[in-house]
């Protein structure tokens, strides 16, 4: 992560997580161990190329652990890492959050 002026930790926690599907990967990893075919199922929308990408940035930045296996064909499973468990903590009450705001907006239409 390049060094950038930020007025509180809000700003670096959203550079790591940023964009559509970051915090959505980790949240299904939580607490649990996936395959690449498992998470592109779990990941509604998401294209094989688009996963391949987020899951090689989660695992540099430290979030998620990838760990392969030597069999043949190849196995490779996923899984959060103890900085990326912290995170999926800090998630859970964003997630409350947005459920929130989304029946908010479903009972009182604009």
């Amino acid at each position: 992560m390049a060094e950038k002026p930020y007025n509180c930790g809000i700003g670096p926690a959203f550079e790591v997580i940023g964009g559509k599907w970051k915090a959505v990967i980790l949240w299904e990893l939580n607490n649990q161990v996936c395959r690449f075919g498992e998470l592109k199922r779990l990941v509604n929308g998401i294209s094989e190329k688009m996963l391949i990408q987020q899951l090689r940035e989660l695992e540099e930045d430290g979030l998620i652990a990838r760990k392969m296996f030597n069999e043949v064909p190849p196995r490779v499973e996923y899984s959060t890492t103890s900085l990326g468990d912290s995170l999926n903590l800090a998630l859970g009450p964003l997630a409350d959050w947005g459920d929130k705001f989304m029946k908010q907006k479903i009972d009182k239409p604009i």
